[in-house]
């Protein structure tokens, strides 16, 4: 069956609230799947991406959170900028202005050009389930397996608990800060004699 596309509604500068969860594996993902079919969550869609974290040339964008995301290999992606992160309750809220682009490699040149250097580059494979106004995305990364759930504030850790997911266990690093995390521990092990080389760049 072919993948079926992503069409994520944009959304201008906005409110994220989300929790973020590490699930031991594709055995976790798969009771999740199950729960969320149970609850009359719709799959929207799968996809692949490469996300490109950026570190600004200025103080004032050094401060915000650039990245953006390849989809399937592109030549479409995502821009996304996100202010500072807040916790209430656990639940990490964000301010988030995002675009889509149609040309992402001409993008990474643009930002080159405008002075932002690539932190760090890591892939996602992602699926994407909908109710209502809430997302619950299942996602693998080279570091793990994942499950976030974004909707509204006050509503989020009552539809973790539907899943099975205790609020109380949320991961508050984002994906990019794990993603580095990984790297270096990576490059530590890759001196070691016979160590694999790591699956990510630091660029």
């Amino acid at each position: 069956m072919p993948r079926r596309r992503h069409h994520r509604q944009l959304r201008d500068r906005s409110i994220e609230s989300e929790l973020k969860f590490r699930v031991g594996g594709p055995k976790d993902h798969a009771r999740v799947r199950t729960a969320l079919k149970k609850l009359g969550y719709k799959l929207e869609g799968t996809y692949d991406e490469e996300n490109y974290r950026f570190l600004g040339p200025g103080k004032t964008t050094r401060r915000v959170t650039l990245r953006l995301r390849v989809l399937d290999g592109g030549p479409r992606g995502m821009l996304t900028a996100k202010g500072a992160a807040k916790f209430f309750a656990g639940v990490k809220v964000r301010e988030e202005t995002e675009i889509e682009v149609n040309n992402a490699h001409a993008t990474l040149d643009l930002l080159a050009q405008l002075g932002f250097q690539v932190l760090v580059i890591y892939r996602k494979h992602r699926a994407v389930w909908v109710a209502g106004n809430v997302n619950v995305t299942l996602d693998r990364l080279d570091f793990g397996h994942f499950v976030e759930v974004e909707g509204p504030l006050e509503t989020i850790p009552d539809i973790a608990r539907e899943l099975g997911l205790d609020p109380a266990n949320a991961v508050k690093d984002s994906y990019s800060i794990m993603a580095r995390k990984f790297v270096a521990a990576e490059k530590k092990s890759a001196k070691r004699p016979g160590a694999p080389a790591a699956s990510m760049s630091t660029a």
